[in-house]
């Protein structure tokens, strides 16, 4: 177990948010004024997924370097060609895929009609991993395409991840294959491999297990004969790429390969996750979301990106049991350098992202958080100061400074794990959430999300 000589830190080091309501003043943000510099990269962590305050959070910080710092991207961890759907969406696309009008017929219009039904299906299918069924992040969305319409500069959306639920390749295969048909007519794709992949096509989180275990049942032939379909694939779009670029321009192009690249990586992690190699996974899914963040660079000036502190940190991640790897913060500070700049995110008390699998698969999202370890930089937050904060950790006194380099373990966000972490290398400031809860379920999200979704938040019940 860590000590630490200091039991809390300095009032001097404590900045107090006064809310966390996005629409609130936001006079109380103008620390970041100061602290962002000429940052092109501001990341935001988050202690576990699904947290309401967390949500608000994001909302509140990106409003301010919207308004106030023309940020102009808002990039986060979730499905890269869904979030498609999403940008057009925040941009002012009025558009309802089939599925929510098959909602619609279900009943589900919500309390504002098509607008809120097209929403919904924004946040059930626009944004993956059930990081969009919250209420939270609809009010998010809804901000931003109310921004979006008036604003001089508007506000861009972008997932990062690899899509599909980090389980299925359909979504990025689906979207390559409607790209290439207009930019290669010629072109006939193996439909083995489309075959192949709906084997194992997961529609949500909760079906993603079952997924694994199909994938896991392919003959090794065939999962060879897919992953050589998509290297062929990937291979001609590069080949291609002037003529391609000709046919449909440059930025349908380059969304195209992007999706490509990640579909090949995500054949590539799910091999790994078939034969139990984490350490894998991990190296390729975060090289592949930084090489997503540059992508983004290169047509943003401006970015906030919004993922978990194991991803946006820039020490090695850690899961129990595994050898330290390199996550997408590390990537980004070693290519941007001073343009990265990373606030970590602790919390006190409340509820987390229930790490019993039965009980999360059968409704109950979340669990309560036991109490942060002793020593560990959520306990230090925690002891100083009974409301949200933020420290910048660039700024601390000598005894500070002490304090925050002894807290040498944070939590991981599932169950009692707390990972290895120097927050002094990791973060440049820390916000504290002093007490976190469970967002709340969109019920129009929820009417256009997959039945598997729908039958398990039928057994929700908030802690």
């Amino acid at each position: 177990m860590t000590t630490t000589p200091h039991a809390r830190l300095g009032d001097h080091a404590v900045i107090p948010l006064r809310t966390l309501d996005p629409a609130a003043p936001l006079d109380d943000l103008e620390w970041l004024d100061d602290t962002i510099g000429d940052a092109r990269v501001v990341a935001i962590g988050e202690s576990a997924h699904y947290n309401r305050e967390t949500y608000e959070l994001r909302h509140r910080l990106l409003r301010y370097l919207a308004e106030r710092h023309g940020f102009s991207a808002y990039a986060m961890e979730t499905g890269f060609t869904e979030g498609w759907q999403t940008d057009a969406w925040v941009r002012g696309e009025d558009t309802l895929g089939a599925h929510a009008r098959d909602a619609d017929e279900r009943g589900g219009g919500g309390r504002d009609g098509n607008d809120r039904l097209g929403l919904g299906h924004i946040m059930a299918s626009g944004l993956t991993s059930l990081t969009g069924l919250w209420r939270q992040m609809g009010a998010h969305l809804e901000w931003m395409r109310r921004h979006n319409a008036t604003a001089e500069r508007p506000i861009g959306f972008y997932g990062i991840d690899l899509g599909g639920q980090n389980a299925s390749l359909l979504p990025g295969l689906d979207a390559v294959s409607v790209y290439l048909a207009q930019a290669d007519p010629d072109l006939t794709i193996d439909p083995a491999i489309r075959e192949t992949a709906a084997l194992f096509a997961a529609t949500s989180a909760f079906a993603a297990p079952a997924t694994m275990a199909a994938y896991a049942q392919l003959p090794a032939a065939t999962k060879d004969a897919l992953t050589a379909g998509l290297a062929g694939l990937a291979a001609r779009m590069q080949g291609r790429r002037l003529e391609y670029v000709r046919r449909t321009g440059a930025e349908a192009y380059e969304r195209a390969l992007r999706s490509m690249r990640l579909v090949v990586t995500l054949d590539a992690v799910i091999r790994d996750m078939s034969r139990g190699d984490q350490r894998s996974v991990m190296y390729n899914r975060d090289t592949e979301i930084a090489d997503t963040v540059e992508w983004i660079l290169r047509r943003e000036d401006r970015i906030v990106v919004a993922a978990h502190n194991g991803h946006v940190q820039r020490w090695p991640g850690v899961l129990p049991g595994m050898d330290p790897v390199t996550p997408m913060g590390m990537h980004l500070a070693d290519r941007l350098g001073e343009d990265y700049l990373v606030i970590g995110a602790t919390f006190g008390t409340g509820q987390m992202l229930n790490a019993d699998a039965a009980a999360f698969q059968s409704g109950t999202i979340f669990a309560p958080a036991q109490p942060a370890e002793p020593g560990s930089l959520d306990a230090l937050m925690h002891a100083s100061h009974d409301g949200p904060f933020v420290t910048d950790l660039r700024r601390l006194s000598p005894a500070d400074t002490e304090a925050v380099r002894a807290a040498t373990v944070q939590r991981a966000g599932f169950g009692s794990y707390h990972a290895p972490v120097s927050p002094l290398d990791a973060y440049d400031l820390v916000v504290h959430l002093s007490h976190v809860t469970g967002a709340e379920p969109d019920e129009t999200a929820l009417t256009c999300s997959p039945q598997e979704v729908r039958e398990v938040f039928s057994h929700y019940k908030p802690q």
